[in-house]
């Protein structure tokens, strides 16, 4: 490899952090790309995904560094939520900076509550000059229902297997209506805690009560630099994210600003489990950070 590794540890509010700084032998980008974990794991991704993207990023000459925030992998601390790790970022970009002072800014990338992360965080720091976000979560009970109901239910009746399981009576109508029923009535009755959903660009930061659709394209609409959106074609978080900017106009007109690029794998699973779907991400990555 065209590259070292070094473990860093770091401190963050008397936590302890760990990750990986990959430096390339020979820098050809003075952007770096920092990859934020999503739980539940840590920073080597499933299928070893973050070690083999950092590493390829790197041979190329791009600097990465890949870290568990506080309460993931081995970092210090109690496990928190994806909704606040602010801190965590800001600190490891920090980190970035000190062991590659060549770097003249940073792209995040981030998978499922990392890619909301990285959004969340990115308009605050002038330092971060890209997203990369892949099946970005926004979860709602309503949302997460219609989806299961819409990509789930529906492609069951398309099944042979389940024509097959009613016919022999191994079907259970009982477990299965009550489901069906459940989910309904996730999608009718709206909850009396729904916060408010309005925010002004005229404040700088982003109401945190918002909810995480909400959040999400506030931050969107904030931030200023180019994003890159990959999502899969296989896996309901990518399907509620489609499902949520079908309903909301505003949504459809952010992703149509110059500033989004978009690809598709269609054949894909939420983490890109192949590896023919982890070297595709790998190399878009790696072009569009090139572009910028």
């Amino acid at each position: 490899m065209a590259q070292s590794e070094k473990v860093v540890v770091f401190e963050c509010e008397k936590n302890k952090l760990t990750g990986i700084i990959h430096n390339p032998v020979s820098i050809s980008n003075n952007i770096g790309v920092l990859i934020v974990v999503g739980g539940p794991q840590y920073r080597v991704g499933s299928h070893r995904q973050f070690v083999l993207l950092a590493r390829t990023l790197a041979d190329a000459g791009m600097p990465v560094m890949r870290f568990d925030y506080r309460g993931m992998g081995d970092s210090e601390g109690e496990p928190r939520s994806f909704l606040d790790v602010d801190s965590d970022i800001a600190l490891a970009i920090d980190v970035m900076y000190k062991e590659c002072p060549q770097l003249s800014g940073v792209v995040i990338w981030g998978l499922c509550d990392a890619a909301s992360a990285a959004l969340f965080y990115g308009y605050q720091d002038d330092r971060v000059k890209g997203l990369i976000l892949l099946n970005p979560w926004v979860f709602t009970e309503q949302g997460a229902a219609k989806t299961y109901l819409k990509y789930y239910y529906i492609k069951r009746l398309c099944n042979p297997d389940f024509w097959a399981k009613i016919i022999h009576l191994k079907f259970d109508y009982v477990e299965s209506f009550k489901g069906l029923g459940d989910l309904i009535k996730k999608i009718v009755v709206q909850k009396s805690t729904k916060k408010s959903t309005q925010y002004s660009n005229a404040n700088h930061f982003v109401e945190k009560t918002l909810l995480l659709p909400e959040r999400m394209k506030a931050c969107l609409t904030k931030f200023d630099q180019p994003i890159l959106l990959i999502l899969s074609g296989n896996d309901l978080t990518a399907d509620e994210f489609r499902e949520t900017v079908k309903s909301d106009k505003k949504w459809q007109m952010l992703l149509e600003e110059k500033k989004v690029s978009q690809k598709s794998l269609v054949e894909a699973d939420h983490t890109f489990s192949s590896a023919q779907w982890r070297e595709q991400v790998a190399n878009w990555s790696l072009e569009w950070v090139k572009n910028l």
